[in-house]
Formats: C-alpha cells, structure tokens, sequence
C-alpha cells in the first residue's frame, strides 16, 4: 500500500484536474472578492483558497490571471516560509540523528519548488490572454503547469526521506509540506482555469 502522504498527493492531483475539465469554478464574477469566492468554490481545498486570497495583500485581483498570480505569490510565500523553518530545524539536528539526512534532502527539495513556482509566475506575468496566437498561450500554459506541478511533486519528494522514522520532526515537516503542496495545489487549480478564460475580466450578466 502507497504511503499517506503518496496517497494525498494522488489524490490533490486528481481533484485538481477533475476540476479543471469539468468546468467548475466558472461562476460569473465582477468585483475581487466575487472572483475569490467563485473562483474558490470547486478549488482543491475551497476554505484555505479562500482565507489566502481574501488576505492577499498585493496587487488587485480583478480577473482569473490575477488570481492565479496570486495564487502562485501565495504558495511561494508558503514555501520560503516553509524553507525556513526547515533550515533551522536542519542545523539543529546533529549529524548522528536519523532526520538529519532526509532534512538536508527536505531544505533541497523545498529549495527547488521554490524555484520552479517563481518559474511559474514568471509566466503567467507574461501570459499573451490576447493578441497573440493559441498555440503560443497553449505553449505558455503548459510552461506554468509543469512548473507548478514540479513544485507538488518536490514537496511529495521531501517527505519520502522520512518513511520508517517518527518523531516530532517528522510531524513537523509533514506539517509544513503539507500545507505548502496545499496552497500549491490550488494554484495550479487556478492556472488550469485559464485554459478557457485566458486571463480576461469577468463579466457580470444580469
């Protein structure tokens, strides 16, 4: 039987692309905080979508590619976070204990998702929603898919190091992780929504 944390991956990654093929999320929205609510709705994990956007302090969310920007800005804050911690409890950790490997693999891991969502928002930052071809947009958006989907894969990877070990180090990181491939997840749910949007506002039809 696949480990817990093989099982939660899987099955993020099968809501995620549940639904984005099958439409939800699509409400239509005109102001930032209509767009959060309907857009979160059918995310992977609806009521942490929600708490994160409609705390997000940057720029106004005012159509679906803000709200991925967002989205993405959102898990790498999670992830640098996340880095931190583990850094710490790294160089803590003395060179004989069984966690001081797979935490040395953990910093690396966190390190690189860190890197491949910046990545990701560096695409969609310069994502042509008009004026430019659609296999240009499909080329960009498969860019930002993979990278963001690479994020997930290296937070699944950190935990790896850790089967057969318990503790409260392990419970630590699982923590953290999770939380990370959480809002990750949702960020690639709100990339995948611009598939059909391509970035453009909402229109509110009465």
């Amino acid at each position: 039987m696949a480990p817990p944390h093989k099982l939660l991956l899987s099955a993020i990654v099968f809501t995620v692309i549940v639904a984005a093929t099958t439409g939800h999320g699509r409400g239509n929205d005109g102001g930032g905080e209509d767009i959060v609510h309907s857009s979160c709705e059918h995310a992977s994990f609806p009521s942490l979508c929600v708490r994160t956007l409609s705390s997000y302090s940057g720029p106004t969310i005012t159509n679906r590619r803000d709200l991925a920007q967002a989205a993405v800005r959102i898990s790498i804050s999670h992830a640098q976070s996340a880095a931190k911690k583990l850094e710490a409890v790294r160089d803590s950790v003395g060179k004989k204990k069984l966690e001081k490997g797979p935490l040395v693999d953990c910093v690396e891991m966190i390190g690189d998702s860190v890197d491949e969502l910046s990545r990701t928002l560096g695409v969609l930052k310069h994502l042509r929603v008009s004026g430019g071809s659609a296999k240009e947009f499909r080329w960009q958006m498969s860019n930002a898919q993979t990278w963001a989907s690479a994020a997930l894969t290296d937070d699944d990877t950190c935990l790896d190091g850790f089967q057969g070990i318990d503790g409260e180090i392990k419970t630590e990181v699982k923590r953290w992780m999770t939380k990370v491939a959480r809002v990750t997840s949702n960020a690639l749910y709100m990339i995948n929504q611009l598939d059909d949007t391509r970035g453009k506002p909402h229109v509110v039809h009465l």
